[in-house]
């Protein structure tokens, strides 16, 4: 995971306010879960892959950083284990900071070629030490999910697709390279995409994404069935290669078990381990070795790993259905009141559905200062984003599930959205519902 750069303090007292916004809006909410379940996934295999990249970077110098000798041969090693398993992989070459940097892409056999569901972890380590944790940890649990499909002989509904990123410690390198080499068409495919960074931390905390809507309640329903509670993801919010896609308008979500940040005492009590350390204490540092790993963490994420994998590719697809759209600009002022669009939906029947599709292009400067709400015609509210401090990236393009069965659906129905801090700007570029 790479390293954050802190924004403006003054943003935190404007932030607070938010909460105030709309309170009490119903969240949204995910579509239908899949009939098809997962395997138990080897810890013993996950920890093999663990074991091979040790042995890699300790033959290299000690590391797997990109441009250096140990990230190509772990590469090698896992599309050798992908190849042999059935999988179409491909190596895309880029360059930075002078060296040549690798990419590894590994398609599974059918599925619908229009809806894509991936995965992906970055595989770089950092100069000063193996990367066990960070990332070997995403990156062998990829790994074995990938060959578990494959010793399922796994028939999606889905296009099943698994990446391992170079060059993630160097700024989202090799992520950021391969999703602007995607056309406006094949990005528009993708259905999620699900990114694992650091998912073994011996002081492990449970973290999930609260990006997309659908791949969120996956996770979190997964947890909930093992009786492991989890709280929402910040640490890494804008720091792993999920926010490559969220940046282009792919629905992204993922797991993550904390770096350097403290753990609390409420946290301890929650999940054990030591309150007032961090959840990785050797976070990129020459300690991250296979003995900075928890296994009942890496173990429990892996497993969630393939439920999401098997939930979300194998579900029914959802037919298209009728849309409503306005795509007028509407300036957000900046740290200012809230500004609505409106779509009315006219020659329906009674309600909306329970899985009402509001699809949202937001050009902002700082997405962390928007709070966007979904308005019935009736006034109700459906929260779709809060604002946050971490949340660093541009843009709100996003498409958010929302139960909305209680509301008459003729009517007009309005997107919200205040920007509750101060220094960025942003308009709503177009929105629009599906039904």
């Amino acid at each position: 995971m790479t390293l954050s750069v802190s924004r403006r303090m003054t943003a935190a007292a404007a932030l607070a306010v938010a909460g105030l916004l709309a309170s009490g809006a119903p969240a949204a909410t995910a579509g239908p879960a899949a009939a098809v379940a997962a395997p138990d996934i080897p810890i013993a295999n996950v920890k093999a892959h663990l074991t091979q990249l040790q042995t890699i970077a300790t033959s290299n110098g000690g590391n797997r950083a990109h441009g250096r000798a140990g990230y190509k041969a772990s590469i090698d090693y896992v599309k050798a284990k992908l190849d042999a398993a059935g999988f179409t992989t491909s190596l895309q070459t880029f360059t930075s900071s002078g060296a040549t940097g690798y990419n590894l892409i590994a398609d599974w056999p059918g599925g619908d070629p229009n809806s894509v569901l991936m995965a992906g972890a970055h595989l770089d380590s950092v100069s000063s030490g193996a990367g066990i944790n960070d990332n070997g940890s995403g990156s062998a649990a990829v790994l074995e999910t990938a060959l578990a499909v494959s010793r399922a002989q796994l028939q999606p509904t889905k296009h099943l697709r698994f990446g391992w990123w170079g060059a993630e410690e160097l700024g989202l390198v090799g992520s950021k390279y391969y999703v602007n080499q995607l056309s406006a068409t094949e990005r528009s495919k993708f259905s999620g995409y699900l990114n694992f960074d650091m998912i073994g931390s011996p002081n492990p905390g449970y973290f999930v994404y609260d990006d997309d809507p659908a791949i969120e309640k996956t996770f979190k329903d997964y947890f909930a069935g093992v009786g492991v509670p989890t709280e929402i993801e910040t640490e890494g919010d804008g720091r792993s290669d999920h926010a490559s896609f969220k940046n282009v308008g792919i629905p992204v979500g993922g797991l993550f078990t904390g770096a350097s940040r403290t753990k609390t005492a409420a946290q301890a009590q929650k999940w054990g381990g030591t309150s007032g350390q961090a959840f990785d204490r050797c976070y990129h540092s020459s300690c991250d070795t296979t003995t900075n790993i928890n296994d009942t963490a890496l173990d429990r994420n892996s497993d969630a790993i393939a439920h999401a994998i098997w939930t979300l590719g194998t579900e029914t697809p959802v037919p298209p259905g009728d849309v409503y759209e306005n795509t007028a600009d509407v300036a957000i002022p900046d740290n200012g009141a809230a500004v609505t669009s409106t779509v009315t939906v006219s020659g329906r029947t009674g309600n909306a559905p329970a899985t009402l599709k509001a699809g949202v292009d937001i050009k902002h400067t700082w997405r962390g200062d928007l709070v966007v709400d979904l308005l019935a015609p009736d006034g109700t509210a459906y929260r779709l984003k809060s604002s946050s401090s971490n949340d660093s990236a541009d843009n709100v393009i996003a498409t958010y599930t929302v139960n909305a069965s209680a509301e008459a659906a003729n009517g007009d129905w309005k997107l919200r959205v205040q920007d509750v801090a101060a220094q960025d700007t942003g308009k709503i570029d177009s929105w629009k519902l599906t039904f």
